[in-house]
């Protein structure tokens, strides 16, 4: 018997319209009413993603910033945190400054730029996100963040990744989100390490949680959990790894799993 989901949001329990469906919401609902716990795991920041949660009517810790934050909703308690180390920090801003990379950081759970560009705002409105401008590359290098996003080509970040990671060494985790995002936390902070984190929060074993994701990103939870649901619109190597394929997230994908493992297990 699974205890435990967690749910990416984007392209996995939103669909194209930026929507938690009905169906899809009432399924959510009767695995809660059954008594397991449901959970959100998101590379979006707590602000961000606790919106969805409060409409989807969790009173749950959810995972935000890719795991590098896990944080009551009821009581905003912080559970489990990881920055990303500032001498890391401090290397990420100088070789975007090097290289005129567009580069986003995250101070007190708001998302900071040193300016005002295409990127930034089609990110702000992809994820319905408030954003701030520091000219001051000094000062935002010099607070703690979760999270390091770079928006670049896709093809780009692929060619720059493995130069970030010869750079910034063993103590950071980067990984996608998106084609375009190349995100970067501390190597704890991964979906992967908080879903282990909230099972043994919850007295569950890893045996009874269940991860739902689409993207290179949710990989690290889907290999944790007893059950890894990659999304019918996931990417290939996602459902290469996966347990099990659902449908999409625009055909209800996250009601199909919890249908078939929560609510009609066979």
């Amino acid at each position: 018997m699974y205890k435990l989901i967690a749910i990416d949001i984007d392209d996995t329990l939103i669909n194209d319209s930026k929507e938690v469906t009905p169906a899809t919401q009432q399924a959510l609902e009767q695995a809660i009413a059954k008594g397991v716990i449901v959970t959100l795991a998101t590379g979006r920041a707590y602000a961000s993603a606790q919106a969805i949660a409060r409409q989807i009517g969790m009173n749950v810790p959810i995972i935000t910033y890719q795991g590098s934050l896990v944080k009551n909703l009821l009581d905003e308690k912080v559970l489990y945190e990881r920055y990303v180390p500032m001498e890391a920090v401090r290397k990420v801003f100088d070789y975007c400054m090097l290289h005129h990379l567009h580069l986003q950081t995250y101070i007190d759970d708001k998302l900071f730029a040193r300016e005002e560009n295409q990127k930034l705002i089609d990110y702000t409105t992809l994820n319905r996100t408030e954003y701030y401008i520091e000219p001051d590359v000094a000062k935002l290098a010099a607070h703690p963040t979760p999270k390091l996003l770079i928006i670049d080509d896709p093809d780009y970040l692929d060619e720059i990744a493995p130069q970030l990671r010869e750079l910034l060494g063993e103590d950071v985790h980067i990984t996608k989100s998106k084609p375009n995002f190349l995100e970067i936390m501390h190597h704890e902070g991964t979906k992967g390490h908080a879903l282990k984190f909230l099972a043994a929060h919850f007295g569950c074993d890893m045996s009874q949680t269940i991860a739902i994701g689409d993207s290179w990103n949710d990989h690290e939870m889907l290999e944790a959990a007893g059950l890894g649901v990659a999304m019918g619109n996931a990417i290939p190597a996602l459902k290469e790894l996966a347990d099990y394929v659902t449908l999409s997230n625009n055909e209800d994908g996250v009601k199909a799993a919890i249908d078939k493992f929560i609510l009609q297990p066979e």
